[in-house]
């Protein structure tokens, strides 16, 4: 009966579902000397659990925080300053200009940019709705070769049954 259960709790072992008792339990047959000649193989596994649960870490571990700390502190301090010096100075300038403030050799070059950049817009919005349309031609086409890869099986059929 006992080796029924030690087996059942191996199983339970190997798919992760023991509990810590019943790990207990296990690790306790193990330690004992009348372990079952099939199971002899999970003997070393449980000796070494056994073992390793007794060995402990007695070398100091120095720690030197402090120097590290103030180095990152001030390259913190740093970069906020950076950050807000990059904020801030743009915003240090005048107020944006009105048109009337340019001269009237930049304000005829600044019509005549807006112009041209209106025309290139309008352009672009022409050369893609002439691409729309080219997908509709490409739905259309394909459209068109699936009705005629009907008309090849109709033709196929009529064929079989006239040789028939």
């Amino acid at each position: 009966m006992v080796l029924n259960n030690i087996e059942e709790l191996l199983e339970k072992y190997d798919n992760a579902e023991t509990s810590l008792q019943e790990e207990v339990q296990l690790g306790a047959y193990f330690k004992s000397d009348n372990v079952a000649a099939h199971l002899e193989h999970y003997k070393p596994m449980f000796q070494y659990f056994s073992q390793s649960q007794k060995e402990q870490y007695t070398k100091d571990v120095p720690l030197n925080t402090k120097k590290t700390t103030r180095l990152y502190q001030w390259i913190s301090v740093a970069a906020v300053t950076v950050l807000m010096l990059g904020i801030a100075i743009p915003n240090w300038s005048s107020s944006p200009k009105t048109l009337a403030a340019y001269t009237p050799e930049e304000q005829q070059m600044y019509l005549e940019t807006k112009q041209a950049l209106a025309m290139l817009s309008n352009t672009f919005n022409d050369g893609a709705s002439s691409y729309s349309n080219l997908g509709l031609v490409s739905k259309n086409f394909n459209d068109g070769l699936e009705k005629a890869s009907h008309i090849t099986e109709f033709s196929e059929i009529t064929n079989n049954l006239l040789k028939n």
